[in-house]
């Protein structure tokens, strides 16, 4: 099996990587990479209510998608869009265990609804006025992989572009322990079936048996490591480079994808 697209676009936020511009020059190995806590900008697209109502990875996936789409030229109205996270939003997971664990258990709709994987997809249509499909996926440390394969699918069998968004947040303690997931991560790429004027490179996925990549400079791998989404920076790194090669990256146990990268 093998699904092939084409990169137009890439949005990425994170620790010391404040956007794709500032993040390719990283990986690319031209400036050094200083490990910083993410800053997740305010979601200008919202409506007031449902931007003081915006949670940590509703705020990470509109700034690295919109990125993306800007990129691309396109608009996200009419965009399908795959989104993958491992888990739900930490914060608003770890508000309702307080508000369990207490004697009043009067949970907020709007805290719940905010905790529920797919609160993402429910927030970026309503700042895009998106009215195409939206899948939303969650499989633990390989939903950056699950969320490729899913959004390549698209593309082959659709024969549409779509827009793959990766995102993860940090749980507070106690959570944090049991999930260490260190501070807010997330890619969004935008694949079209056809190369364009705006294509940035071929992508050629098939599954492997072999050893995921791993990253040179320690401080990023310690970050690919740590972040289920950041499972995605070997391939960005490959993108920054702009040569073509074969990079391995984490899916499940026994299974990793082989992604074949194609300069345009």
């Amino acid at each position: 099996m093998t699904l092939t697209a084409y990169i137009e676009g890439i949005g990425l936020l994170g620790p010391g990587l404040a956007d794709w511009s500032a993040g390719r020059a990283v990986l690319a190995g031209q400036q050094a990479y200083r490990p910083e806590r993410t800053i997740l900008p305010q979601p200008v697209l919202l409506p007031a209510a449902e931007r003081r109502r915006s949670s940590a990875i509703v705020k990470l996936t509109l700034a690295t998608g919109l990125e993306a789409i800007n990129a691309a030229g396109l608009d996200a109205a009419g965009l399908p869009s795959v989104f993958a996270a491992s888990g739900g939003d930490g914060e608003s997971c770890h508000i309702i265990c307080e508000m369990l664990a207490s004697d009043d258990r009067l949970i907020s709709p709007t805290r719940f609804h905010n905790s529920v994987h797919n609160v993402a997809a429910g927030y970026w249509s309503i700042a895009t006025g998106a009215m195409s499909s939206s899948s939303v996926l969650s499989a633990f440390d390989a939903s950056f992989g699950a969320g490729l394969l899913e959004a390549l699918a698209q593309v082959v069998v659709d024969d549409t572009r779509t827009v793959l968004l990766a995102s993860d947040t940090a749980y507070p303690e106690p959570l944090g322990s049991a999930r260490p997931i260190p501070d807010a991560f997330g890619i969004a790429l935008v694949l079209a079936p056809a190369r364009g004027a705006r294509a940035l490179a071929q992508i050629t996925v098939s599954l492997t048996g072999a050893r995921a990549d791993q990253l040179d400079d320690v401080a990023l791998e310690n970050l690919r490591r740590a972040i289920p989404a950041a499972r995605g920076l070997p391939l960005l790194c490959a993108i920054a480079l702009g040569q073509a090669q074969c990079v391995v990256l984490d899916y499940l146990e026994a299974t990793r994808l082989a992604v074949v990268l194609a300069p345009c």
